[in-house]
């Protein structure tokens, strides 16, 4: 493929989680990227809530950590509380959650981005993106009629799309508070083909820290030790910022009684708002109305930075109604009754693309070079954007350099369940990640991410080679103290060589023994799975309504989905075993004839 030095590099549009983690991406496998954002000034902002990790979502932040990304060590950097969630629970289920303070995480994303040599940032809104006859990205088109030249475009415009904010009767266009829309890209994709869906999210309201009955409320320190993406080991990882204590308080029946009484104030219940928002992030209004026999909902108090003038965020209590009926609200809530709304809670409606529209790779199939990631896609959360952006940037540089795609199957990492969800199922709803979604969750535990993608990340040029030997001297005391630990008698205080291992060493070892047997009964399923004809590969262009014994139905879910194999078909909804083994015969068909024409040609 011979292309023009100023048209072999990746453009990212958006510089939010997604389009961090693609930009680097693609800078670490090799080829130019230019990021185009709205403002240099919200590069890598945490909109929401201040925090990075959680349930199934710190999963995700370790396997972009192992990846090579920037997630993990940006979160390690600014971390000023954290937690590792489901303790009591096995270890496959133990969730690193990390606060960080808000200011100081976007400096930090500025600053790795604006100072990186092999990324151009400029200032702009991208308007369409511009595809030749062929079917193939040529450039991207701004607002002032400027066109960028670039080989493959990575959008990752979070609720940009589209997107409208609501508080009570008050409609205000934008993706953020104080932040334009990106409406004519997205009326531009529509043009293109691409189906949209109408999707919502929301936000708290931020609070003064003056004014908070701090003594009233129930504390909630870090552990200790304070948890880490980054692996003890490595020697840069970033140092400490100081920590601060989260506070609890709780919703009640007064609170309850005054949200009830303005329902019809709300833009979700007044049908202002047509956007589905998500199922298990639900609004304070939602909750109220879902849960009516619930007396109070938790409150988590979480400041947004170190500053004494860092706004807290109320983690629990997400609205759109009417400012002044938030003011009352809070004011009902035990510690807060003094409390001043400082920014009023509010829904932000915006477009996601129908993933079913792209590959695995994250690329579309009806146009070469053209990449989404992120809530674009219909998922929600900094982590899921994150991976999604990293795979997205990485293989469309791959693409570009003519090198195999990066591609994480669901036994692989929870990357993959989420890749394979989003193109084989899309979404009616903003997809979160859940461990429960992972049917091998037991081989994908955070303890174990390096172990799992770093050969993988390597391969494909996203991990360094000095940080590549540190992992497997890391697995090499990890396949030690398991020796230890098979010893009869064998204690926590685990000696190899001569030394006395660390702790977190151990603790890896110890999962790893913890789940032996189930861990072998899920590798021997993967490999039946993926044994000699369990799996056929699917060209993207079958005709399945031309397919005799399929129904016009499962033609129909089969056409929207163009899955690329067998396993990919097996998962989507509606389709029954009769119509997969239809499904499965014409593909052998296709492959024996495929190989027979390779013979003829020898």
């Amino acid at each position: 493929m011979q292309l023009s030095s100023a048209s072999r590099r990746v453009i990212v549009v958006g510089a939010g989680h997604a389009g961090l983690e693609a930009a680097f991406a693609a800078a670490r496998v090799g080829v130019p990227v230019t990021v185009v954002t709205g403002t240099r000034a919200t590069i890598g902002q945490t909109p929401c809530n201040p925090s990075v990790g959680g349930v199934a979502k710190g999963h995700l932040v370790h396997e972009i950590h192992a990846l090579g990304g920037f997630m993990g060590r940006a979160a390690d950097a600014c971390a000023i509380h954290g937690r590792v969630l489901n303790l009591s629970k096995g270890p496959a289920v133990h969730a690193t959650r990390l606060q960080v303070d808000k200011l100081r995480y976007g400096q930090y994303a500025q600053a790795s981005l604006l100072g990186h040599p092999g990324i151009t940032t400029i200032e702009g809104l991208v308007e369409a993106v511009c595809i030749d006859d062929g079917g193939r990205v040529r450039a991207v088109r701004l607002a002032d009629g400027s066109e960028l030249e670039a080989a493959a475009v990575v959008i990752t415009t979070g609720t940009f799309l589209g997107g409208v904010l609501h508080t009570g009767a008050s409609q205000t266009p934008g993706g953020r508070v104080g932040e334009a829309p990106a409406t004519a890209l997205s009326q531009q994709l529509r043009s293109l083909g691409f189906r949209l869906v109408r999707l919502k999210t929301g936000t708290p309201p931020r609070l003064a820290p003056q004014g908070i009955d701090w003594a009233a409320l129930e504390p909630q320190g870090s552990d200790d030790p304070f948890p880490r993406f980054c692996a003890a080991d490595e020697p840069d990882a970033p140092a400490r910022l100081p920590e601060v204590h989260c506070h609890i308080t709780y919703t009640n029946e007064a609170v309850h009684e005054l949200i009830r009484a303005h329902l019809h104030e709300s833009p979700m219940y007044s049908g202002q708002i047509e956007g589905i928002g998500p199922r298990y992030c639900p609004s304070l209004e939602d909750k109220v109305v879902r849960f009516a026999d619930k007396s109070r909902h938790q409150i988590f108090l979480e400041p947004e930075g170190l500053d004494a003038d860092a706004l807290i965020y109320p983690n629990g209590i997400s609205t759109s109604l009417p400012a002044a009926v938030q003011a009352a609200f809070v004011r009902a809530i035990p510690g807060l009754e003094h409390a001043r709304v400082v920014r009023p809670g509010y829904a932000v409606e915006y477009d996601a693309v129908d993933a079913r529209a792209l590959t695995h790779e994250l690329a579309s199939k009806d146009h070469q070079g053209v990449y989404f990631a992120g809530q674009i896609n219909g998922t929600s959360g900094y982590e899921e954007a994150g991976i999604q952006g990293l795979l997205a940037g990485a293989n469309a540089a791959l693409w570009l350099r003519e090198r195999a795609p990066l591609r994480i199957a669901r036994d692989q990492g929870y990357a993959g369940v989420l890749v394979d969800d989003l193109v084989t199922q899309g979404c009616d709803e903003p997809y979160r990640m859940f461990t429960s979604r992972a049917e091998y969750r037991l081989l994908l535990r955070e303890d174990n991410a390096d172990a799992r993608l770093s050969d993988l990340a390597h391969a494909h040029g996203l991990l360094e080679d000095h940080r590549h030997e540190q992992v497997m001297r890391r697995l090499e005391q990890v396949e030690q103290a398991l020796a230890e630990l098979a010893k009869p008698g064998a204690k926590s205080g685990t000696q190899a060589s001569g030394s006395q291992l660390p702790a977190w060493i151990v603790a890896k070892a110890r999962a790893r023994q913890t789940y032996a047997g189930y861990l072998d009964r899920q590798r021997r399923e993967v490999a039946r799975l993926r044994g000699e004809g369990g799996n056929i590969q699917l060209p993207l262009d079958i005709d399945y309504f031309a397919l005799d014994g399929l129904t016009r139905e499962a033609a129909e879910r089969l056409a929207q989905v163009r899955p690329t194999d067998t396993h990919q078909a097996a998962r989507i909804p509606g389709i029954t075993p009769a119509a997969l083994s239809c499904v499965w015969a014409h593909a052998r068909i296709l492959n024996r004839r495929a190989s027979a024409r390779g013979a003829a040609q020898q």
